[in-house]
């Protein structure tokens, strides 16, 4: 592990001969690695012939093998004379005043062109690359790092996210763990390593420090751990590549090699194949022209083929089949329950809009079935959902509200189409489809056992909202707790962690979020610099979360916390006129803010690991006045009311009884916030 790194002592005096300085003997060091010598430090070299090396007289980078002597420590004779001798002041004096050096001697011609050449592409390379981390930094206006240490709070652990990318084999990534990372506290222009520990871990992103530094926090950096520049310990001394003390603490140790032993022995490190690991997991099965069924967007209640146009880290843009120019579009997540195969409406009996289009194009092809998310098998020839019966659902148009609710109309393999008492169409437009073990669909007296606000029907004026009454004044039976999922797993949030969320009201959109609060296996979502309004009920197991570092390691646009000075003009600009649409109920409005919403076509692009994930999401319109836009799942234009606030009382004794439960926090029973119905 420790054969890509050795030092010796600094030499003895200055005024030696060159001769002798070529002759001197060096620490014992493995014949097949080269070394390269700087202020006494001898550290491996990538490539002993073809690699570059830095004269340590006037910093000249070129070939190695074209350099003086035997160590090759000069570019030519002059530099290894004037080293030990009177004008080594006045040529680092013009170094450090930015003049050319001079050479009166002879230059010994062994490749001087080449040296020249290699040393003025270097610099070039040298010059682009400061360009393009310049363009990365003007594009990535969001730090993750800076953000988490202002605010002191902590990032939800990938392993929350089991759709993520590594998130079912991040166990062992932890505080302590050693890796090797570039080292940017160094004077050489090549590309050379340390050894860093991780302080902190949020998401994908590590706080890192640099072995040596102690409780020094000076150097302390943010890195995203997935990214190919991270390695684990022992990965230079396999590749040849530099491992090298940075400059702040070269001098700290006389030998750096018996410290890091010292320091790792028994120290736990990435998994040998962790890169490997990452492209593997960063490769999706979803590939551009497939074809799926998936909700339609103007009319929830039916759904419509749509081909799948890009993939970005499992998410999908869908393109609707007779869609002009591929304007009328859709994001969801390739596990995301609103998109299944070719076929699958007309299996259970859901509406759908067949399309002009009679066959397929170059190219397209029907997805497999086995590539969508499963769904539980239930037994409906039993004790099942039946029409009519009430319960309590997120309201898919509104995600911050959980609603009164009704089954209305029950189809195939469990799946169920469910409407918001009091704010239907006439004609069931928008109803929506939940499976009977969807998460998102809730007993009666859920909300209020569990102290969560419900949201009663538009109309209803029999203030406070009680289930007993409305049950009797409607003639209607509550669902069954017994068919409702049970299940609460140990998804491992906290109050407070933060993470990157897509909005659902527009969802192409993910966004910097914080979980407010847990109930049970339901978190409440915040998006971080907008009011609590627009906060959004998501199940713990949502394939629209994702760890911190998700955007950066994609490449998608991460949409950061909005100001309060955008929000300001965001409100300030006049309301257009709405069209006329079927659906009237009590939506929320959001707004975008100048500058802040819409992705930037100068956004930073990271090639990924799949071949159909070359672009980020489609540049949005440009930045100008702020439009407000409808707060709604699937791009509908709806009337803003105010939503009716129900207080919160204890039911009465005599109408249900309820078991204990608790709130703001996990719970892996599965009974503790249910209701049983008393005769």
């Amino acid at each position: 592990m420790f054969d890509g790194y050795d030092s010796c002592s600094e030499e003895s005096t200055s005024s030696s001969s060159s001769d002798d300085s070529e002759d001197e003997v060096v620490p014992s060091i493995p014949a097949s690695l080269p070394i390269i010598k700087n202020n006494g430090q001898v550290y491996t070299y990538p490539d002993g012939k073809a690699g570059m090396a830095t004269c340590e007289m006037c910093g000249m980078v070129g070939v190695r093998d074209a350099f003086y002597s035997k160590t090759k420590r000069f570019c030519s004779v002059s530099c290894s004379r004037s080293y030990s001798s009177n004008s080594k002041k006045a040529s680092i004096l013009a170094r450090l005043q930015g003049k050319p050096p001079t050479k009166k001697a002879k230059v010994l011609q062994k490749q001087p062109l080449m040296a020249k050449l290699a040393a003025y592409a270097q610099y070039q390379a040298s010059q682009q690359n400061q360009a393009k981390l310049k363009a990365v930094v003007a594009g990535e206006s969001f730090d993750w790092g800076q953000y988490i240490r202002s605010s002191n709070t902590v990032g939800a652990p990938v392993s929350c996210f089991k759709h993520a990318p590594m998130g079912t084999c991040w166990g062992g990534i932890e505080v302590g763990v050693r890796i090797e990372v570039p080292n940017s506290d160094t004077n050489f222009s090549t590309k050379v390593y340390w050894i860093a520990e991780i302080i902190k871990l949020a998401g994908f992103k590590a706080l890192l420090r640099y072995e040596g530094f102690d409780s020094d926090t000076s150097k302390d950096f943010w890195c995203n751990l997935c990214m190919p520049e991270v390695h684990p310990v022992g990965w230079c001394a396999s590749s040849g590549k530099p491992l090298v003390p940075p400059k702040s603490i070269q001098h700290k140790y006389s030998n750096w090699k018996t410290f890091l032993v010292k320091r790792l022995t028994g120290a736990k490190t990435l998994p040998p194949n962790f890169n490997d690991m990452v492209q593997q997991n960063m490769q999706f099965p979803f590939k551009k022209l497939m074809r799926v069924e998936v909700v339609d967007k103007n009319y929830l209640s039916r759904t419509r083929v749509a081909l799948v146009e890009q993939v970005i880290g499992g998410r999908l843009r869908l393109v609707y089949e007779e869609s002009q120019g591929g304007a009328d579009d859709f994001w969801c997540h390739m596990y995301s329950p609103l998109i299944h195969n070719i076929g699958w409406s007309r299996s259970i009996g859901h509406r759908f809009k067949r399309s002009d289009i009679t066959r397929k194009l170059d190219g397209q092809v029907d997805a497999p079935p086995q590539l969508f998310q499963k769904t539980k098998e239930v037994d409906q020839s039993g004790d099942w959902f039946k029409d009519g019966m009430k319960l309590e659902a997120i309201d898919p148009l509104n995600l911050s509200a959980i609603c009164v609710a009704t089954v209305r109309k029950v189809l195939a393999d469990g799946y169920l189409m469910i409407g918001v008492d009091g704010s239907e169409a006439v004609d069931g437009s928008d109803w929506f489809c939940y499976h009977g073990t969807s998460p998102s669909i809730f007993p009666v007296g859920f909300c209020e056992i569990n102290n969560i606000e419900l949201t009663p029907p538009r109309g209803y004026t029999k203030l406070p909202f009680k289930w007993f009454d409305y049950l009797r004044e409607t003639g209607s039976v509550a669902a069954p707790v017994r068919l409702f999922n049970k299940e609460v797993p140990n998804h491992g949030f906290r109050l407070g962690m933060k993470l990157e969320a897509v909005d659902l009201m527009e969802p192409r959109l993910v966004c910097v979020a914080t979980v407010t609060r847990i109930v049970h296996r339901l978190l409440r979502i915040h998006f971080d610099g907008w009011e609590d309004e627009y906060d959004q009920w998501v199940d713990c197991e949502s394939p629209d979360l994702y760890p911190v570092g998700w955007c950066q390691l994609t490449g998608y646009q991460l949409q950061p916390p909005a100001s309060q000075s955008n929000r300001e003009m965001s409100q300030s600009v006049p309301k257009q006129k709405k069209k006329a649409q079927q659906y009237k109920g009590q939506k929320k409005k959001r707004k975008i803010p100048v500058g802040r919403r819409p992705f930037s076509q100068a956004g930073r692009r990271r090639s990924s690991f799949s071949g159909d994930e070359e672009q980020s999401p489609p540049p949005y319109p440009a930045q100008g006045p702020a439009r407000p836009r409808p707060r709604t799942h699937f791009h509908l234009t709806h009337k803003s009311e105010s939503l009716l606030r129900m207080k919160e009382e204890t039911a009465e004794v005599d109408e249900f009884t309820f078991s204990q439960g608790t709130s703001d926090q996990e719970s892996n029973g599965s009974g503790s916030y249910y209701i049983r119905q008393e005769p």
